[in-house]
């Protein structure tokens, strides 16, 4: 595998925008943790509350149990600004009303990051993401733009902003960037482990670690970077 180029550190603030609670769970999480620590600003923005990830839960009460485990999650990695759009759950839209979503986010919070998960048709090999993922990865990028021009969804958010240097997207098959995270997988572990009640819907009754492959990924990746654990990012300049 080729070498990995070390995610640039030399900023402050950071906004995290992926449509689900847990997606940040599986691998930026521990990055996040690394960047806190380091005394960073990031923040998450939910597209929306997971409401139709558990088929045995109605979709209000599973909102409000989603959101809850996410809070918790955000705090063992640093996070304390955790917000929910409230876009519908299976159905996100790379829509003009998303992307004025997140560009009046982007202006409020004037990160000098963006932060997602990966946003291509796979996930490499014989996959296809979802939707969902997708959508919003997309509407993140334009969003991006959207937030610097003033006469785009003018009175949105306030003042225009267009010091976002460049999007992370992690989990992304053909990564670029990684950052050592030896020293923090273990809190981007537990801060899946949060999740349990949407982790046991997936597999009922299953004794097996759901996490277990987050460490081997980790892993997997260090020595691309150097170092015993990364997590890995596509990295797009803006």
């Amino acid at each position: 595998m080729a070498k990995l180029e070390i995610v640039p550190e030399d900023w402050e603030r950071a906004l995290a925008v992926v449509a689900h609670p847990d997606d940040l769970e599986y691998g930026a999480a521990a990055a996040v943790a690394r960047w806190t620590d380091q005394g960073k600003a990031v923040s998450y923005l939910l597209v929306t509350s997971g409401e139709a990830g558990i088929d045995t839960m109605a979709p209000d009460e599973c909102a409000r149990v989603r959101q809850d485990e996410e809070r918790r999650s955000a705090a063992l990695v640093g996070v304390d600004t955790v917000e929910f759009l409230a876009h519908p759950d299976g159905l996100v839209e790379a829509s003009i009303a998303l992307r004025r979503d997140l560009a009046t986010a982007i202006r409020r919070h004037r990160p000098e990051v963006v932060l997602s998960i990966n946003f291509r048709d796979s996930w490499g090999g014989p996959s296809f993401n979802h939707a969902d993922h997708r959508a919003t990865g997309v509407a993140l990028l334009d969003a991006v733009r959207d937030a610097g021009n003033r006469w785009v969804f003018p009175g949105a958010g306030g003042e225009p902003w267009s010091g976002v240097r460049f999007a992370l997207f992690s989990g992304a098959p053909d990564a670029t960037h990684g950052a050592d995270v030896t020293a923090t997988v273990d809190r981007g572990i537990a801060s899946l482990r949060e999740h349990r009640t949407y982790l046991e819907a997936l597999d009922p009754g299953s004794t097996d670690d759901p996490t277990a492959f987050l460490r081997a990924n980790a892993e997997a990746a260090g020595p691309r970077l150097g170092v015993a654990a990364a997590a890995t990012f596509e990295l797009i300049a803006l």
